[in-house]
């Protein structure tokens, strides 16, 4: 059970006002964010109600406060929890979180626009019915003016609400969007350096190994073929990346000879499964960046990919100086910010897409390090691969 910490109940509180599906921490915890809102927003209408309405002896009182502040509160936390409780079972209907974000801007805007409207429209009825009872009903329609105040701050919050999540769900793409971008951008500024070597590679050894030089070129384009393809999909699955690490495990290999040697263990359970692009790579290059090369006779990278309960679990192994060793510094021209961007990276890529389902440790492994990915299932069958 995950602990209650400052910085989970602000990434919980986060994921509950964004409404982007993403639960952060326990259920429960959201909706205790559901109730506190309930609280707050009939507090709001019992004072409102008592300026609007009170023209004598009822409100007056602590009794009277406390009577409507009751009744207030039966009311907002009905719409509340019909809002909760549908943006959970019709996230659960459609698929989910990443079936959402695939969605057009369109429905994606009617869905958390739409939600909170019908919500408050049957909500605020319903929540009548409960806790003002039958005869209040009756004060309603026999006071129009009541009435027609009552209904117009039903529709002004059923507005609010309405503009507020849509505009909310804009923001989150736009967000979305920005960390793809970024990724894209950390992307095109490793290949040149890996092109350049591998190239200058290609050419030293036409004359002199040809044979050699024709194998890692292949390999070298394999690589490429795979890391285009990545970069133009917003979801893969764990063969595609499994395919683009080989790749470059066989450009690495080509090299730096018998002093890189790896294994790769998955199942094809785990090769189905769906997951961000570019999530594995850069695992695998730090591997071979801060494990295999400072080592006088290398060392190895072992990856290997598993189906536990609901979960997709990654690792990426070395048996180099472990993590509590100084980084190697980069080559010289390398463009890449070094091992934490990678991992950090990765970690914001992972909260924006799973929140705090999905986890990256970094372990020493004695000897070596072990960088573990651990990642929901999605009940999402991934697009085909672009030919």
């Amino acid at each position: 059970m995950a602990t209650l910490d400052a910085a989970l109940l602000r990434a919980s509180w986060r994921s509950w006002i964004s409404s982007d599906l993403e639960r952060v921490g326990p259920n429960w915890l959201q909706w205790v964010w559901t109730l506190l809102f309930a609280m707050g927003l009939a507090a709001v209408f019992t004072i409102a109600g008592f300026l609007v309405f009170y023209r004598g002896p009822g409100l007056g009182s602590a009794v009277g406060w406390a009577e409507w502040y009751g009744r207030n509160f039966v009311v907002c936390m009905t719409i509340a929890a019909l809002i909760h409780a549908m943006f959970d079972g019709i996230g659960k209907l459609v698929g989910g979180p990443p079936a959402i974000r695939r969605w057009p801007d369109w429905k994606r805007s009617l869905f958390f626009g739409g939600v909170p409207l019908v919500g408050v429209i049957i909500g605020w009825p319903l929540g009548a019915m409960i806790g003002l009872g039958e005869p209040t009903l009756a004060f309603f329609v026999d006071n129009p003016r009541t009435l027609a105040v009552s209904v117009t701050i039903a529709l002004g919050l059923s507005l609010a609400l309405h503009f507020y999540f849509a505009a909310r769900s804009r923001e989150l793409q736009a967000e979305k969007r920005a960390t793809e971008a970024q990724l894209r951008l950390l992307q095109a500024q490793i290949e040149p350096h890996f092109l350049f070597n591998t190239l200058a590679n290609v050419a030293a050894l036409i004359d002199h190994e040809p044979a050699k030089a024709k194998s890692t070129l292949g390999a070298f384009t394999d690589y490429l073929r795979a890391s285009l393809g990545q970069l133009r999909r917003d979801e893969v699955t764990l063969a595609d990346e499994l395919a683009l690490a080989e790749a470059y495990l066989r450009v690495q290999g080509a090299r730096m000879e018998d002093r890189l040697r790896y294994t790769i263990d998955a199942g094809d359970d785990a090769r189905r499964a769906p997951l961000l692009p570019l999530l594995l790579q850069p695992l695998v290059e730090n591997a071979v960046l801060h494990g295999v090369e400072p080592a006088l006779d290398g060392g190895q990278v072992r990856i290997a990919a598993r189906i536990e309960g609901q979960a997709l679990v990654i690792e990426v192994q070395d048996d180099g100086p472990g993590p509590a060793a100084a980084p190697r510094r980069p080559p010289a021209g390398a463009a890449r910010g070094g091992n934490g961007v990678a991992l950090a990276n990765i970690r914001e890529r992972l909260l924006q897409r799973h929140g705090s389902a999905a986890t990256l440790e970094v372990l020493p492994a004695h000897p070596g390090t072990l960088a573990r990915l651990r990642l929901p299932l999605d009940p999402i069958t991934p697009p085909p691969t672009p030919r």
